[in-house]
């Protein structure tokens, strides 16, 4: 499974293009939801060895408003080079489809969501040519979901929001309404967000706090990271039941020859997880004259 918050915050705009319509509200500025959808290609290499691909790439149309083309950006950091590569994506984009384009940048940290937001004026200071205005979701305008019931209402949104929120102190609210949110969806719904909910939050410590949800109760969908969590618990598993049968071999040994166990040593033995010291204890236990021997190097 892919573990980049860089791909799930463009991604989640490919599986949910009428997410969009929201966000946007979000931000204060309002299109209406499509009635269409187009994935479009997102490699804008021109003929010359100039590669530049946006994340993510849609034609959106509606009943009401003319079509439009969204380009989906997630950036981790500022990056004095991407106004520049985000102004000729635009212009790339009208001049080779005729179809006014929006630039959404998603982030998942302040700081780089007010930079990426300023408006850049390009052109001489007397009169600018172009000013790239991108709209900017991230940490500081979007909405802290941490009921289920809200999160309920759009599930898309919950999670754009949870990911945005990834390092908000209240993380953990905001994951468990999610979670509870997502067990009462259907799993074809509940899956691919579970899954784009994890690839956000990439190697946060909140990634590991979604897996413990996750962990709770995964009867109620099937996916990579639902597999992936059940192969580590079958692991655990079988480490312990190698562990326990070690341990019984032990005390079998020690009960064969005639060897007085306290419950101490008894209680050491069957406590133990750490197969290898068991293994040894296993191999003592055939020579030791006493129970405790066979800890007599520690």
């Amino acid at each position: 499974m892919v573990s980049s918050p860089h791909e799930a915050m463009h991604r989640i705009f490919q599986e949910y293009p009428g997410l969009f319509s929201r966000v946007s509200e979000v931000l204060g500025v309002a299109f209406s939801p499509p009635t269409l959808v187009t994935v479009m290609p997102t490699d804008l290499t021109e003929s010359r060895p100039v590669e530049r691909r946006v994340d993510t790439l849609l034609r959106l149309e509606s009943d009401h408003e003319e079509p439009l083309l969204l380009a989906v950006e997630s950036q981790g950091k500022k990056d004095s080079a991407k106004p520049a590569s985000w102004t000729y994506y635009l212009s790339y984009l009208y001049a080779k489809y005729k179809v006014p384009p929006v630039l959404l940048v998603v982030c998942q940290d302040r700081a780089t969501a007010e930079w990426a937001a300023r408006p850049v004026h390009i052109g001489p200071k007397q009169w600018a040519s172009l000013t790239l205005r991108p709209l900017v979701a991230g940490p500081h305008n979007m909405p802290v979901i941490k009921n289920a019931v809200d999160a309920r209402k759009d599930l898309a949104l919950a999670t754009l929001s949870a990911i945005t929120h990834a390092d908000d102190p209240d993380i953990d609210a905001i994951l468990k309404s999610l979670s509870a949110a997502l067990r009462e969806a259907p799993e074809s719904l509940a899956g691919p967000l579970v899954e784009l909910t994890a690839q956000g939050l990439g190697k946060r410590p909140a990634a590991q706090q979604w897996r413990n949800l996750v962990a709770v109760d995964l009867s109620f969908y099937t996916s990579p990271l639902s597999e992936e969590i059940r192969d580590e618990g079958r692991t655990e598993g079988r480490v312990e039941g190698r562990a326990e049968s070690r341990a019984e071999d032990i005390l079998f040994v020690l009960e064969q020859r005639g060897i007085d166990i306290s419950e101490d040593v008894r209680g050491r033995i069957t406590e133990c997880g750490d197969t290898e010291t068991l293994l040894g204890w296993l191999a003592r236990a055939l020579t030791t004259p006493s129970a405790e021997g066979l800890f007599s190097d520690e």
